[in-house]
């Protein structure tokens, strides 16, 4: 068996998706992340009394990729450890409801749209109409087409209420700038082969907990290394392998996967002459990026909310989650905020005080909060706007590799098209280096 050694540059969950990958076939890793800890967009931050993560992420019952991974690096431990599983429900108390009920997929989807409380029969009427068209397409329309255009005729409080929020806090995007093809992907995904598959997935535990520790252990566990506060500086091709610049001095490796964010990408690009490896330095320069605001509020008793996840009115957060019922302390509120500049650039006291004030409206005699903290994402995402060329993950130059969940195809930037790109990458490596050492093939 080859043993020679891999680097991945960035230890995010696209990186750690690769380099478990690669770990699992044989092939020693080390995984260089330039930040103190692992996870990248999607990790835990230490506040005050609590852990808890820089940003609320959901995974989705179809996030197959992602909870084989889980599989993978936890082993026996049962996934209700980690994800509080529930059906899709999506409620603004008081004002609007969508449940999922026990039927195959689609009818699950096609009764919850029937079934809505707060938009009118008319309009219940309408949407499912328009969820049946969409299916008579297999959920395809032009490439430059916005969620906006794809949305023309549908009823203002089902956009409101129903597919705006759903756009935002899944590609992060405006409607009006969002992809429709990839909305209608993640619509197509989710909803039209398992019932499941539309069922959210809320942590129970911190992110560096869910994947990023476990994958460590898992890559160490095999002879690799991950080394913390080390960022690579340059990268080139040399015969037989690849060169890092890290730190001042130069290491060789057999193969490398660049798994940095798309904004980072290009300055690790720079040094390698190949084409492809231009062509990506052009598509990222022209990203754009959205922010995701969250904000923490600790209340000294509990927040007293039927749900783990409520809808919120926008004013100005948009989505609530009671961290007690997700294995959390008591009275710690998550309250997330997506693709809202002036929430990112505003100040943060006032945005604290501004949720305070909206969670009263909901809960109403809760009592001042122990202690507040917005976490800031500039970059959260990249936009996910109509028409957006983007690269493909893997070989990019001469035994270098690229992943990202900017690199998928199909999805928007999520934790399961970090996965995919970084499982994608690490086939085809291993695929390659397999064929240039056939005798190891088989081996292992």
């Amino acid at each position: 068996m080859d043993d020679a050694r891999v680097a991945i540059i960035g230890g995010g969950w696209a990186g750690l998706a690769a380099a478990v990958t690669l770990a699992a076939a044989g092939r020693a890793v080390t995984v260089f992340e330039a930040a103190p800890s692992l996870g990248g967009r999607a990790r835990r931050v230490e506040l005050r009394a609590a852990t808890v993560d820089n940003g609320q992420h959901i995974l989705l019952g179809g996030y197959r990729q992602t909870l084989e991974l889980l599989r993978l690096v936890h082993g026996a431990r049962h996934q209700r450890e980690l994800l509080e599983r529930r059906r899709l429900h999506i409620e603004e108390p008081g004002v609007f409801r969508l449940h999922a009920p026990r039927l195959p997929a689609p009818w699950h989807a096609l009764t919850a749209i029937l079934t809505m409380r707060g938009v009118s029969r008319p309009d219940r009427l309408t949407t499912a109409a328009f969820a049946r068209r969409l299916k008579g397409t297999n959920f395809h329309c032009g490439v430059q087409l916005t969620v906006s255009a794809l949305l023309v005729d549908q009823p203002p409080d089902v956009i409101d209420r129903l597919w705006a929020p759903l756009c935002i806090s899944a590609l992060n995007t405006p409607p009006d700038k969002a992809s429709a093809q990839i909305f209608l992907n993640l619509l197509r995904q989710g909803f039209t082969v398992r019932a499941r598959d539309s069922d959210t997935l809320l942590p129970r535990v911190d992110l560096g907990a869910l994947f990023p520790d476990a994958a460590a252990r898992f890559v160490g566990e095999r002879g690799g290394e991950v080394r913390l506060g080390r960022s690579v500086a340059g990268i080139a091709t040399v015969p037989e392998g690849v060169e890092l610049t890290s730190g001042g001095a130069s290491e060789r490796f057999a193969a490398a996967v660049i798994a940095v964010g798309p904004h980072q990408v290009g300055m690790l690009l720079t040094a390698l002459a190949a084409k492809g490896a231009a062509k990506i330095v052009s598509m990222t320069a022209r990203f754009t990026y959205e922010p995701i605001v969250t904000a923490f509020l600790s209340y000294p008793r509990a927040l007293g909310v039927k749900l783990p996840m409520l809808k919120l009115d926008g004013k100005p957060g948009q989505w609530l989650f009671d961290r007690e019922q997700l294995g959390g302390p008591a009275g710690l509120a998550a309250v997330v905020i997506s693709a809202d500049v002036t929430a990112v650039r505003g100040d943060h006291a006032s945005l604290a005080q501004a949720i305070d004030a909206q969670l009263r409206r909901l809960v109403t005699d809760l009592p001042p909060p122990s202690w507040s903290q917005v976490i800031a994402e500039q970059r959260a995402t990249y936009a996910c706007v109509a028409g957006l060329e983007r690269p493909s993950s893997g070989l990019i130059a001469p035994r270098v590799y690229l992943a990202g969940d900017y690199t998928d195809p199909e999805l928007p930037g999520t934790l399961e098209s970090a996965t995919r790109s970084g499982v994608a990458a690490a086939r085809q490596l291993i695929a390659a280096s397999t064929a240039r050492s056939p005798a190891c093939a088989g081996t292992g």
